[in-house]
């Protein structure tokens, strides 16, 4: 059966996330989703009043939509449920275009998840998941601690006993200094509580599911003694049934103010989720396929909207909870569903007694496990620059909200790489302590030998740098301090030539020529020679000034010297 399921899934490309599947496995993730039934069915909950629906349409976005992913997607670790950053997107535009909760409102969001969908699997067609590669390492981990402060600061409200919500993290933080004295004390004590029993097991017995036993325990004290009753906030009635089938209701024109909304959850999924699965998938050193994880999303997304539910994304809390649970396959996400389907037909009408500040405490110490100081104390003492991307993220996603904050980050992250392309690091050859030739820093003053010049260009010739590269080869020449007759150009870094790039060099190359100055390139690959030939090059420096290693363009400038590999 096993080998039967194996060849099905590699011949359809589905159940990658869920296979190859041992016995011992299967068990372990099965207790491993329960287990996360019991974090994330609360904090589901939460998002749907977040979002501004039904509170049964949280516990609806982890049923059919996990399943969808289980079958399509390709990472073994995320889970696509019901979000914040998603939720806050689409609530912000619908409130403006029917009653929050009412049964229209319901099908706008509905038409959302449709069309964010039809948006992802367009992605999956063109192969867009390389998007997701601009993501570097650094921007991931600031990325996650920094949702990991939105979230904690989110849940300070409740953790309180605060009345008062605002969408954005500085808000919130202005709301509960302001309402610090009307905090319920009762309601401060049960979450201090929770945090510290569920901080302290965590690290001298991780296996005991404490959140799930607060839960339970937060249920059962809530109904006996009253909590209500006493001011300390409750969930409140949740419907109990499976979720209708049905085709998302709108008019044309409703759609068409829905499509800008879906574009922004859609790239609020490609980023989030994608960071959300390398994360995970490099914690547990595995592959992954960003392009299987988009129609894996774009699935559950329709999955969501026929269901009833909303926009569903890959979330990096709800994923890290996965992981903290043990989790090591989306097996324990179909059983997190089947445990969703008994909550909704047999237990769904005791989940109105549990305290918002246990669900709000459980979150919390989910996001403070989001925040990796080792690894950003790791970064800061290797690559100060990239620490500081890295804390930038951060503040981008706490100060201006994970949508945009994450798009800042990858900005940050090409004009980075596009700065080393505009000012590489440039070097030229020179005699070594024992006579042999190493890099040494391209420095205005030195060179190789007396008449030579090796000279190496760390990046690719193109519109940017090219000027770097002929101010770089003049102030060299004009500084040597014996008249230059060989100027050798080491190659093996430059694989590419673009236009505005070949008429500088060119231009420089004719000019040096004209000097007395002959001009050598080594280290000369196929796709480079084929630019020089293409952009008229070759002819001006000549064909036998080009060479594939750096040994035969200093024979042909007359040196037979040693040189440092």
């Amino acid at each position: 059966m096993q080998d039967f399921l194996g060849n099905l899934a590699t011949r359809a490309s589905v159940l990658k996330g869920v296979l190859p599947l041992s016995r011992t496995a299967a068990l372990r993730d099965a207790l491993a989703g329960v287990q996360l039934a019991s974090m994330d069915i609360p904090q589901v909950l939460g998002y749907a009043r977040i979002a501004g629906m039904p509170a049964v349409t949280g516990l609806y976005t982890v049923f059919l939509p996990l399943i969808a992913f289980a079958f399509f997607g390709a990472s073994r670790h995320l889970v696509v449920a019901a979000d914040s950053a998603t939720a806050t997107i689409f609530a912000s535009r619908l409130s403006t275009m029917a009653p929050v909760s009412s049964a229209e409102y319901a099908s706008l969001a509905a038409m959302v998840a449709l069309l964010t969908a039809a948006l992802l699997f367009v992605a999956r067609i063109f192969r867009l998941g390389f998007l997701a590669d601009f993501l570097s390492r650094t921007v991931l981990v600031g990325f996650l601690a920094g949702v990991g402060v939105q979230v904690g600061i989110a849940m300070l409200g409740d953790m309180l006993g605060l009345t008062g919500h605002a969408a954005r993290s500085v808000d919130q933080l202005v709301l509960v200094a302001r309402d610090w004295a009307r905090l319920d004390v009762p309601t401060l004590a049960i979450s201090v509580l929770v945090v510290v029993a569920v901080l302290f097991f965590k690290r001298v017995w991780p296996r005991l599911p404490v959140p799930l036993i607060a839960v339970v325990a937060g249920i059962a004290a809530s109904d006996m003694y009253g909590f209500a009753a006493r001011g300390i906030a409750v969930l409140g009635p949740v419907a109990g049934s499976l979720p209708p089938l049905r085709m998302p209701s709108v008019t044309w024109e409703q759609m068409l103010d829905l499509v800008p909304v879906a574009a922004s959850c859609f790239v609020m999924i490609v980023a989030q989720s994608a960071a959300a699965s390398r994360v995970f998938a490099e914690r547990h050193h595995e592959a992954t396929d960003t392009n299987a994880d988009l129609l894996g999303i774009a699935a559950a997304n329709a999955a969501a909207a026929f269901s009833g539910a909303f926009v569903v994304n890959g979330s990096p809390t709800q994923t890290a909870m996965a992981d903290q649970a043990g989790t090591r396959s989306q097996f324990a996400q179909i059983v997190f569903a089947a445990v969703v389907v008994v909550v909704l037909l047999l237990f769904s009408r005791f989940l109105q007694y549990l305290p918002r500040c246990i669900l709000a405490s459980i979150v919390f110490t989910i996001a403070v496990g989001l925040i990796d100081l080792t690894t950003l104390l790791a970064i800061r003492r290797e690559s100060p620059g990239e620490f500081a991307l890295a804390v930038f993220t951060a503040a981008a996603v706490v100060l201006i909200g994970v949508e945009h904050g994450i798009l800042v980050a990858v900005a940050l992250s090409l004009l980075r790489h596009v700065r080393h392309s505009y000012r590489p690091h440039t070097m030229i050859l020179a005699p070594g302590d024992d006579g042999v030739w190493v890099p040494v820093p391209a420095i205005p003053g030195s060179q190789t030998a007396p008449g030579l010049i090796v000279y190496r260009f760390g990046a690719d010739l193109f519109y940017a740098n090219d000027h770097f590269f002929v101010d770089d080869a003049r102030r060299l020449i004009d500084h040597a301090p014996s008249t230059v007759r060989w100027f050798v150009v080491d190659a093996s870094a430059i694989t590419d030539l673009d236009y505005s790039a070949s008429r500088s060099v060119g231009e420089l190359c004719g000019v040096l020529k004209r000097s007395g100055i002959k001009v050598i390139f080594a280290r000369v690959n196929p796709y480079l020679r084929s630019d020089m030939d293409r952009h008229g090059i070759t002819p001006i420096i000549d064909e036998s000034c080009i060479f594939g290693t750096l040994h035969e363009a200093l024979r042909a400038a007359g040196v037979d010297q040693p040189v440092a590999k």
